[in-house]
């Protein structure tokens, strides 16, 4: 069980890694990358964009705050 969470934040830290190594070429402007607030920016022009964004904030928002909080689903009854 160890090794499993070992590996867990492995993989976080690699897809923040490389998040930030987007976000850093795209600053400097290397090659015509994009930063990540151009790629939104593209994404919020047209409507279906802005539902996809809305909802992909939403679907974040329940997996890693409001999944683990048991104590409010809790039956009181």
């Amino acid at each position: 069980m160890v090794q499993h969470s070992v590996i867990g934040y492995l993989v976080w830290a690699v897809l923040f890694g490389a998040l930030f190594a987007w976000e850093a070429l795209g600053l400097v402007g290397a090659a015509g990358v994009p930063t990540i607030s151009d790629v939104v920016r593209a994404v919020m022009r047209y409507p279906v964009g802005r539902w996809a964004l809305f909802a992909l904030w939403l679907w974040f928002g329940w997996h890693f705050f409001v999944r683990g909080w048991h104590f409010l689903l809790q039956d009181t009854s």
